[in-house]
């Protein structure tokens, strides 16, 4: 890892590496996902079936792409670790718990006036949640992306995951979203996956919202289609930013950084302190674990691209730094962190002290994991509750309510020049 001294040249050009990570910026694959997209849009299975054979090398009817009862019975007895169903359940019983206290509910209020206005909360009916898959398991993001549906209230949570080559789904994802409450799963993946949910095809239930990570394919058609569905956020790769003093351990914070930096070569690992000391020996241990680590290949790239040691001369700069940054995950450890926590305003998920890594947040905690990435947590949150919800305002008044503010409205709608809106208060009181 590179050790710059942190000046605003220095932050600029930082900060410019870092947002050409964006799925914004990789607009020449958007003309396949609109392709994909428009023809599932327009030949549903027949164009879904096409992808997954092309793209999955999987063949899928009718009859085979949801997942059955008995293919989940399959997924518990074919689990490798069967310790892993308790603590999936371990971890949906903290997510739960979290989430739950995210509840709003509606509410009414009558005026002494006889008018009454309130706001009716109501959950969104039909949730599609979308699961990488393939090579790879994350049972983990199952249960960031299905229980927060769940505790909102949602009818029908509809999930898409991608199978392999003999048509299955890893059995730890299957048991995370049986576990969780997943209504229906279905064995597609990538940009014919979100097309098959925003639009419907005659296997796959057109869906209200979309949530749920996936590659750069399933990023861009999110985007495409948001507007005709709602979605939760183009996510981007990981990240993680360390806020450190000369008291920080400074082999926890080379582990908390590789972290990350072995989700991919895009990932982001970036360490600001006020010492070059910690910053020699993080930079000393890292080196060491990069020699037993076994997706050294990926972390020594991702470092390479994206991996900083910040050297900032007060803590000032370096929560000014970070604020600036905004990364997905935030760790505190210096002398005071809970005091440093409350100077940050723009970050993903905050670990707050040196036993509070980053992955107790991926999988245990209870918080979401599901977090804005490259830079966005200046104005995004984390996936919750909200995500699934709707609120509806409810507006009831009297005629002797209406009268004293009358005229208000009409000379308000008269200045707009929208007469007939003037009108429609006027006949009341003729």
């Amino acid at each position: 890892m590179k050790i710059i001294k942190l000046d605003e040249t220095t932050k600029k050009d930082i900060l410019n590496s870092l947002l050409k990570r964006s799925p914004n910026n990789y607009g020449e694959y958007e003309n396949t996902v609109r392709e994909i997209i428009e023809n599932v849009r327009n030949n549903g299975d027949k164009a879904v079936f096409e992808y997954s054979e092309k793209f999955d090398k999987v063949r899928l009817t009718a009859d085979t792409i949801r997942v059955t009862d008995e293919e989940i019975k399959e997924a518990y007895e074919n689990l490798d670790n069967k310790e892993m169903i308790e603590i999936i359940r371990r971890a949906k019983k903290n997510i739960t718990d979290f989430h739950a206290r995210q509840k709003v509910n509606s509410w009414i209020e009558t005026r002494e006036d006889g008018s009454i206005l309130g706001q009716k909360v109501t959950a969104i009916e039909k949730a599609g949640v979308y699961v990488p898959g393939g090579k790879a398991a994350y049972p983990s993001s199952v249960l960031m992306n299905i229980l927060p549906a769940k505790v909102a209230g949602v009818d029908r949570i509809i999930m898409a995951t991608p199978p392999d080559s003999n048509g299955r789904i890893y059995p730890a994802t299957l048991v995370a979203a049986h576990e969780a409450g997943a209504d229906e799963i279905y064995k597609v993946g990538g940009a014919q996956a979100i097309a098959a949910l925003a639009f419907g095809t005659e296997s796959i239930p057109k869906v209200d919202k979309i949530v749920g990570p996936g590659n750069i394919f399933v990023a861009l058609a999110k985007k495409a289609v948001y507007g005709n569905v709602s979605i939760d956020s183009i996510a981007g790769p990981s990240e993680v930013l360390v806020l450190a003093d000369e008291t920080a351990n400074p082999r926890f914070v080379a582990a908390d950084l590789l972290s990350q930096s072995e989700h991919d070569e895009m990932a982001s690992s970036i360490l600001v302190t006020t010492s070059r000391d910690l910053a020699e020996k993080v930079k000393e241990e890292i080196q060491g674990f990069l020699k037993v680590l076994s997706r050294s290949d990926i972390i020594e790239k991702s470092l390479e691209n994206y991996g900083y040691i910040l050297l900032v001369d007060t803590m000032e700069e370096g929560i000014a730094a970070a604020n600036e940054i905004a990364s997905e995950h935030l760790e505190i450890m210096t002398r005071d962190p809970y005091n440093i926590m409350t100077k940050i305003r723009n970050a993903g998920a905050i670990f707050i002290g040196e036993y509070s890594s980053e992955p107790l947040g991926d999988y245990f905690a209870g918080p979401n994991h599901v977090l804005p990435t490259n830079g966005t947590a200046k104005f995004f949150s984390p996936l919750g509750v909200d995500d699934f919800i709707k609120k509806t305002s409810l507006i009831s008044y009297s005629k002797e309510a209406l009268a004293p503010i009358k005229d208000d409205i009409i000379k308000f709608a008269t200045q707009e020049k929208l007469t007939a809106h003037a009108n429609s208060i006027k006949v009341r009181f003729e």
